[in-house]
């Protein structure tokens, strides 16, 4: 049946080519197939009509009729800040252990820091035809996005950040950040640096800033008055924690305690007030977050998160999705335990 045309609206043909989407966006072929496989090559205006195209018009590549053929194998893809963050490996064992009994491939995209916007690549995923199922870790949902996925239908579940419309599974970032504050508080301490990259997008709520919210508010309920956290900023690893310790230790007024976003940074700044002969916690207690094997072994004070659990769980949302299930959206918030060492 072909639709009936409307005055100043493009008709859309029945069979839909990339020739027809290059054209309908004012682009080349090339620039097409390079907005849908290689889209950090396309600045984010071209991208962004083009894939408004390919949204338009339902456009699926011609290379993944295959894929959307095939029977009894599926497909899922896992995007995260790999390597960003290595906490998101300890996640990626958990999917692996909860699809291991399901006849389905696992693929794995690295996508930039958590701190910064979404990957253009998460945002040509959905029009590729390439997955049945897509696990999103770490990284925030735009609303655009989220359009994206709704109009191709593509089962999604978010892990370590929340949108809405999608199930997801968190850990209580603003809760660790509290007991930490509350712990620190306990040990007599009253001022405050807190370590962290620095929040490139303003477009939402990162992990880091959901953890200092929590800190602040337990000095804030400990403390007459308050009291403000210093906030160094700096690389998210080991030699970013060095480079923090070296700000700190020249600092006028110094602090006597110092609140790491992750166990990296925490075990750069002990590292780096070794150097500077400030000892921990006698001078400054440290803390992590994360409860990686890296702060068991430096006896690292930590926020532990149940990083497999979340993998787990969040594949086996998916799994639901992809087995058909109508449930309602589940957004699961786990609790995250405070590990007292020796450096606090």
């Amino acid at each position: 049946m072909v639709e009936p045309e409307i005055p100043g609206v493009e008709p859309i043909p029945e069979k839909v080519t990339i020739y027809e989407v290059a054209r309908r966006a004012g682009v080349s072929i090339a620039t097409v197939s390079h907005a849908l496989n290689r889209p950090e090559r396309v600045s984010a205006l071209t991208r962004g009509r083009v894939l408004d195209v390919v949204d338009e018009l339902g456009f699926t590549p011609k290379n993944t009729a295959v894929t959307l053929a095939r029977k009894g194998v599926g497909r899922i893809g896992v995007v995260a800040p790999f390597t960003s963050y290595p906490s998101y490996y300890a996640r990626l064992t958990g999917i692996l252990d909860a699809c291991r009994d399901s006849n389905l491939d696992v693929v794995v995209f690295d996508a930039p820091s958590a701190a910064a916007a979404t990957s253009p690549l998460l945002h040509s995923l959905p029009t590729t035809g390439r997955l049945d199922g897509l696990l999103i870790l770490g990284v925030p949902l735009e609303d655009s996005m989220a359009r994206r996925l709704a109009q191709r239908k593509l089962p999604t579940v978010l892990i370590d950040s929340v949108h809405k419309d999608f199930a997801s599974v968190t850990v209580d970032d603003e809760a660790g950040g509290y007991r930490i504050g509350q712990h620190l508080r306990e040990r007599g301490r009253e001022h405050f640096v807190f370590v962290s990259e620095a929040q490139q997008s303003t477009d939402y709520v990162s992990p880091g800033q959901l953890r200092l919210r929590g800190f602040q508010r337990a000095l804030d309920e400990s403390l007459p008055g308050g009291r403000p956290v210093h906030w160094v900023v700096t690389t998210p690893d080991l030699r970013g924690g060095r480079e923090a310790a070296e700000v700190i230790a020249a600092m006028t007024d110094r602090p006597d305690a110092v609140f790491g976003h992750h166990d990296d940074l925490a075990a750069g700044v002990l590292k780096g007030f070794r150097a500077a002969d400030i000892s921990t916690p006698e001078d400054i207690a440290v803390a992590g977050y994360d409860g990686t094997d890296l702060a068991d072994s430096l006896d690292l004070t930590t926020v532990a998160q149940p990083f497999a659990e979340t993998g787990r769980i969040g594949a086996a949302l998916l799994l639901e999705l992809l087995g058909g299930a109508g449930m309602a959206v589940q957004q699961v918030n786990l609790a995250p335990q405070l590990i007292i060492r020796s450096t606090t």
